[in-house]
Protein backbone atom coordinates (compact mmCIF):
# COMPACT_ATOMS: atom_id res chain seq x y z
CA UNK A 1 0.00 0.00 0.00
CA UNK A 2 1.29 3.36 -1.06
CA UNK A 3 0.06 6.95 -0.07
CA UNK A 4 -1.29 7.49 -3.69
CA UNK A 5 -3.43 4.22 -3.15
CA UNK A 6 -4.64 6.32 0.35
CA UNK A 7 -4.93 9.86 -1.95
CA UNK A 8 -7.23 7.81 -4.47
CA UNK A 9 -9.78 5.98 -2.21
CA UNK A 10 -9.86 9.43 -0.55
CA UNK A 11 -10.74 11.22 -3.65
CA UNK A 12 -13.35 8.71 -4.98
CA UNK A 13 -14.94 8.03 -1.46
CA UNK A 14 -15.37 12.23 -1.71
CA UNK A 15 -16.46 12.41 -4.79
CA UNK A 16 -18.80 9.45 -4.73
CA UNK A 17 -17.98 8.67 -8.17
CA UNK A 18 -14.97 7.17 -10.11
CA UNK A 19 -14.72 9.28 -13.29
CA UNK A 20 -15.48 12.49 -11.10
CA UNK A 21 -12.47 11.60 -8.98
CA UNK A 22 -10.30 10.39 -11.97
CA UNK A 23 -10.88 13.81 -13.37
CA UNK A 24 -9.97 15.35 -10.09
CA UNK A 25 -6.75 13.48 -9.79
CA UNK A 26 -5.82 13.78 -13.39
CA UNK A 27 -5.77 10.45 -14.20
CA UNK A 28 -7.81 8.02 -16.37
CA UNK A 29 -11.20 6.17 -14.86
CA UNK A 30 -9.89 2.43 -15.89
CA UNK A 31 -6.21 2.47 -14.02
CA UNK A 32 -8.07 4.57 -11.01
CA UNK A 33 -10.87 1.54 -10.76
CA UNK A 34 -8.14 -1.09 -10.79
CA UNK A 35 -6.03 0.73 -8.15
CA UNK A 36 -9.27 0.88 -5.87
CA UNK A 37 -9.94 -3.05 -6.72
CA UNK A 38 -6.59 -4.01 -5.74
CA UNK A 39 -6.66 -1.55 -2.72
CA UNK A 40 -9.60 -3.96 -1.71
CA UNK A 41 -8.00 -6.87 -2.45
CA UNK A 42 -4.92 -6.09 -0.27
CA UNK A 43 -7.25 -5.31 2.75
CA UNK A 44 -9.36 -8.35 1.69
CA UNK A 45 -12.34 -6.30 2.39
CA UNK A 46 -14.96 -4.35 0.05
CA UNK A 47 -14.29 -0.39 0.92
CA UNK A 48 -17.20 0.58 -1.35
CA UNK A 49 -20.67 -0.60 -2.78
CA UNK A 50 -20.81 -0.17 -6.81
CA UNK A 51 -24.06 1.45 -7.63
CA UNK A 52 -25.33 2.27 -10.82
CA UNK A 53 -24.68 5.99 -10.87
CA UNK A 54 -21.62 6.08 -8.48
CA UNK A 55 -19.81 4.51 -5.31
CA UNK A 56 -20.98 4.73 -1.47
CA UNK A 57 -18.78 3.75 0.85
CA UNK A 58 -19.52 0.56 3.17
CA UNK A 59 -19.26 0.64 6.98
CA UNK A 60 -15.30 -0.78 6.79
CA UNK A 61 -15.17 2.08 4.07
CA UNK A 62 -16.25 4.62 6.17
CA UNK A 63 -13.27 3.41 9.22
CA UNK A 64 -11.20 3.29 6.68
CA UNK A 65 -11.53 6.53 5.41
CA UNK A 66 -11.64 8.31 8.93
CA UNK A 67 -8.16 6.91 9.50
CA UNK A 68 -6.96 7.53 5.81
CA UNK A 69 -7.80 11.59 6.58
CA UNK A 70 -5.59 11.18 9.29
CA UNK A 71 -2.60 9.51 7.91
CA UNK A 72 -2.67 11.91 4.55
CA UNK A 73 -3.23 15.15 7.13
CA UNK A 74 -0.06 14.14 9.32
CA UNK A 75 2.08 13.59 6.30
CA UNK A 76 0.91 16.79 4.78
CA UNK A 77 2.04 18.66 8.23
CA UNK A 78 5.42 16.69 8.03
CA UNK A 79 5.70 17.76 4.25
CA UNK A 80 5.18 21.48 5.36
CA UNK A 81 7.11 20.48 8.67
CA UNK A 82 10.10 19.95 6.61
CA UNK A 83 10.11 22.15 4.47
CA UNK A 84 9.57 25.24 6.96
CA UNK A 85 12.67 23.90 8.69
CA UNK A 86 14.23 23.59 5.36
CA UNK A 87 13.51 27.02 4.66
CA UNK A 88 15.38 28.03 8.15
CA UNK A 89 11.61 29.17 9.92
CA UNK A 90 11.37 26.02 12.54
CA UNK A 91 13.15 24.15 14.23
CA UNK A 92 15.90 24.85 17.53
CA UNK A 93 18.18 27.41 18.03
CA UNK A 94 20.94 26.83 20.90
CA UNK A 95 22.75 30.45 21.45
CA UNK A 96 25.62 30.81 23.99
CA UNK A 97 26.68 33.54 25.13
CA UNK A 98 29.77 35.14 27.72
CA UNK A 99 27.74 36.82 31.03
CA UNK A 100 29.19 40.02 30.40
CA UNK A 101 27.95 39.82 26.33
CA UNK A 102 24.25 39.86 27.04
CA UNK A 103 24.48 42.91 28.82
CA UNK A 104 25.16 44.93 25.81
CA UNK A 105 21.42 45.93 24.61
CA UNK A 106 21.83 44.59 21.08
CA UNK A 107 21.82 40.79 22.09
CA UNK A 108 18.62 41.04 24.14
CA UNK A 109 17.04 43.60 21.74
CA UNK A 110 18.11 41.21 18.49
CA UNK A 111 16.51 37.69 20.21
CA UNK A 112 13.42 39.55 21.21
CA UNK A 113 13.19 40.57 17.02
CA UNK A 114 14.30 36.71 16.19
CA UNK A 115 11.65 35.60 17.73
CA UNK A 116 8.67 38.01 16.55
CA UNK A 117 9.48 37.18 13.53
CA UNK A 118 10.49 33.11 13.78
CA UNK A 119 7.99 32.68 16.49
CA UNK A 120 8.10 28.38 15.60
CA UNK A 121 11.59 28.51 16.22
CA UNK A 122 12.47 27.23 19.87
CA UNK A 123 15.42 29.08 21.42
CA UNK A 124 17.35 27.50 24.24
CA UNK A 125 19.69 30.38 25.64
CA UNK A 126 22.93 29.05 27.95
CA UNK A 127 25.69 31.29 29.83
CA UNK A 128 29.05 29.74 29.64
CA UNK A 129 32.87 30.52 29.16
CA UNK A 130 34.19 31.05 26.32
CA UNK A 131 36.45 27.72 26.39
CA UNK A 132 32.72 26.12 27.51
CA UNK A 133 30.93 28.04 24.14
CA UNK A 134 33.59 27.21 21.86
CA UNK A 135 33.59 23.60 22.95
CA UNK A 136 29.85 23.50 22.52
CA UNK A 137 30.04 24.43 18.89
CA UNK A 138 32.07 21.97 18.23
CA UNK A 139 30.54 19.23 19.88
CA UNK A 140 26.96 20.48 17.95
CA UNK A 141 25.38 21.55 21.46
CA UNK A 142 25.58 25.09 20.74
CA UNK A 143 24.75 26.69 17.20
CA UNK A 144 26.04 30.48 17.96
CA UNK A 145 27.45 32.11 20.59
CA UNK A 146 28.40 35.49 21.53
CA UNK A 147 31.67 35.37 22.73
CA UNK A 148 33.96 38.31 23.82
CA UNK A 149 37.17 36.61 24.10
CA UNK A 150 39.25 35.21 20.53
CA UNK A 151 38.51 31.70 20.25
CA UNK A 152 41.36 29.54 20.89
CA UNK A 153 40.99 27.85 17.67
CA UNK A 154 39.12 28.90 14.81
CA UNK A 155 39.47 25.92 13.05
CA UNK A 156 35.93 24.97 11.83
CA UNK A 157 34.18 28.15 12.96
CA UNK A 158 32.97 31.08 11.52
CA UNK A 159 33.96 34.57 13.59
CA UNK A 160 31.87 37.48 12.75
CA UNK A 161 33.54 40.26 14.74
CA UNK A 162 30.34 42.59 15.59
CA UNK A 163 30.80 45.81 18.33
CA UNK A 164 33.59 47.35 20.36
CA UNK A 165 32.26 49.00 22.89
CA UNK A 166 34.88 51.03 25.69
CA UNK A 167 36.17 50.09 29.02
CA UNK A 168 34.96 50.82 32.27
CA UNK A 169 36.35 51.14 35.97
CA UNK A 170 33.97 50.18 38.60
CA UNK A 171 35.49 51.52 41.63
CA UNK A 172 33.90 51.62 45.53
CA UNK A 173 31.66 54.31 45.75
CA UNK A 174 33.94 56.10 48.56
CA UNK A 175 37.21 55.61 47.08
CA UNK A 176 38.80 58.75 46.14
CA UNK A 177 38.64 58.61 42.18
CA UNK A 178 35.15 57.47 42.20
CA UNK A 179 33.54 61.03 41.69
CA UNK A 180 35.65 63.06 39.07
CA UNK A 181 37.33 66.05 40.37
CA UNK A 182 34.82 69.37 40.21
CA UNK A 183 37.45 71.56 39.56
CA UNK A 184 37.53 70.32 35.47
CA UNK A 185 35.65 68.34 32.72
CA UNK A 186 36.36 64.77 33.69
CA UNK A 187 38.60 63.42 31.07
CA UNK A 188 38.71 60.04 32.35
CA UNK A 189 41.03 58.07 34.67
CA UNK A 190 44.37 56.77 33.66
CA UNK A 191 46.68 53.81 34.06
CA UNK A 192 49.39 55.83 36.08
CA UNK A 193 46.62 56.68 38.36
CA UNK A 194 45.46 53.31 39.07
CA UNK A 195 48.56 51.41 39.32
CA UNK A 196 48.95 50.61 42.41
CA UNK A 197 45.29 50.19 43.01
CA UNK A 198 44.38 46.71 44.24
CA UNK A 199 42.91 45.26 41.05
CA UNK A 200 39.97 42.10 40.61
CA UNK A 201 40.31 40.24 37.38
CA UNK A 202 37.97 37.30 36.38
CA UNK A 203 40.12 34.45 35.80
CA UNK A 204 41.71 34.43 32.50
CA UNK A 205 40.33 30.69 31.65
CA UNK A 206 36.84 32.31 31.40
CA UNK A 207 37.94 35.82 30.00
CA UNK A 208 41.60 35.50 29.11
CA UNK A 209 40.74 38.22 26.08
CA UNK A 210 39.90 41.19 28.93
CA UNK A 211 42.70 39.60 31.01
CA UNK A 212 45.16 39.63 28.18
CA UNK A 213 44.80 43.29 26.83
CA UNK A 214 44.28 44.40 30.74
CA UNK A 215 47.59 43.18 30.99
CA UNK A 216 48.88 44.36 27.77
CA UNK A 217 47.21 47.97 28.49
CA UNK A 218 49.00 47.79 31.97
CA UNK A 219 52.56 46.63 30.45
CA UNK A 220 51.99 49.36 27.61
CA UNK A 221 51.96 52.28 30.17
CA UNK A 222 54.70 50.88 31.57
CA UNK A 223 53.16 49.11 35.04
CA UNK A 224 52.17 45.70 36.02
CA UNK A 225 48.22 45.45 37.41
CA UNK A 226 47.99 44.33 41.19
CA UNK A 227 45.93 42.23 40.82
CA UNK A 228 44.62 40.92 44.61
CA UNK A 229 41.70 38.97 43.41
CA UNK A 230 40.13 36.46 41.14
CA UNK A 231 36.80 35.41 39.96
CA UNK A 232 34.89 33.42 38.47
CA UNK A 233 32.39 35.75 36.73
CA UNK A 234 32.45 38.80 35.65
CA UNK A 235 29.24 39.94 38.35
CA UNK A 236 31.38 38.47 40.90
CA UNK A 237 33.97 40.80 40.69
CA UNK A 238 31.22 43.91 41.26
CA UNK A 239 30.31 42.47 44.18
CA UNK A 240 33.97 42.41 45.01
CA UNK A 241 34.34 45.54 45.01
CA UNK A 242 30.94 46.79 46.53
CA UNK A 243 32.84 44.94 49.10
CA UNK A 244 35.66 47.55 49.00
CA UNK A 245 38.30 45.05 48.02
CA UNK A 246 39.62 46.60 45.26
CA UNK A 247 38.67 47.98 41.54
CA UNK A 248 37.99 46.09 38.20
CA UNK A 249 37.79 46.83 34.63
CA UNK A 250 34.08 45.93 32.58
CA UNK A 251 32.36 46.59 29.10
CA UNK A 252 30.73 50.17 29.34
CA UNK A 253 27.73 48.00 28.70
CA UNK A 254 27.81 46.76 32.45
CA UNK A 255 27.43 50.34 33.82
CA UNK A 256 23.87 49.41 33.90
CA UNK A 257 24.23 47.07 36.25
CA UNK A 258 23.78 49.52 39.45
CA UNK A 259 25.20 47.70 42.35
CA UNK A 260 25.04 49.62 45.77
CA UNK A 261 28.78 50.67 46.66
CA UNK A 262 29.81 50.71 43.13
CA UNK A 263 30.86 53.47 41.24
CA UNK A 264 31.76 53.78 36.98
CA UNK A 265 34.34 55.85 36.09
CA UNK A 266 36.20 55.74 32.29
CA UNK A 267 39.68 55.75 31.02
CA UNK A 268 41.36 58.76 29.47
CA UNK A 269 40.92 58.29 25.63
CA UNK A 270 44.36 57.24 24.98
CA UNK A 271 44.12 54.06 27.05
CA UNK A 272 42.11 52.98 24.18
CA UNK A 273 41.00 49.64 25.94
CA UNK A 274 38.35 47.87 24.25
CA UNK A 275 35.67 45.24 24.81
CA UNK A 276 35.07 43.20 21.62
CA UNK A 277 31.68 41.52 20.88
CA UNK A 278 31.82 38.40 18.61
CA UNK A 279 29.38 36.14 17.03
CA UNK A 280 30.44 32.46 16.32
CA UNK A 281 29.01 29.78 14.80
CA UNK A 282 30.15 27.01 12.81
CA UNK A 283 31.22 26.87 9.23
CA UNK A 284 28.10 25.25 7.87
CA UNK A 285 25.21 26.29 9.84
CA UNK A 286 22.01 25.42 9.35
CA UNK A 287 18.86 27.63 7.61
CA UNK A 288 17.75 29.15 11.08
CA UNK A 289 21.40 29.83 12.05
CA UNK A 290 22.23 31.66 9.15
CA UNK A 291 18.78 33.68 9.82
CA UNK A 292 19.77 34.68 13.41
CA UNK A 293 23.10 35.30 12.15
CA UNK A 294 22.18 37.58 8.92
CA UNK A 295 20.15 39.49 11.89
CA UNK A 296 22.87 39.92 14.48
CA UNK A 297 25.16 41.28 12.02
CA UNK A 298 22.54 43.54 10.19
CA UNK A 299 22.00 44.66 14.26
CA UNK A 300 25.46 45.46 14.29
CA UNK A 301 25.74 47.43 11.03
CA UNK A 302 22.96 49.35 12.44
CA UNK A 303 24.51 50.58 15.41
CA UNK A 304 27.60 51.47 13.49
CA UNK A 305 30.05 49.87 15.50
CA UNK A 306 32.54 47.33 14.41
CA UNK A 307 30.41 47.01 10.79
CA UNK A 308 29.58 43.41 11.27
CA UNK A 309 33.02 42.77 9.14
CA UNK A 310 34.66 39.33 8.32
Amino acid sequence: MELRHLRYFQAVAEEGHVTRAAERLGIQQPPLSQQIRALETELNLQLFKRLPRGMELTEAGRSFLADTEVILAQVSKARACAQRTARGEQGVVSIGFTSSALFHPMIPNTIRVFRERYPLINLVLEELGTVELIDGLRNERIDVAFIRSPAPDPHGLNIHPLLEEPMLVALPDNHPYAVPPSDKNDGGLTIDELAKEPLILYRSRAGAGFYDAIFSAYHKAGFVPQVVQEAPRILSTLNLVAAGLGYTIVPESLCQVQIEGVAYRSFEKETELIAPINLATRTVPHAAVRHFTDLVRKEARTIGVGEGRE
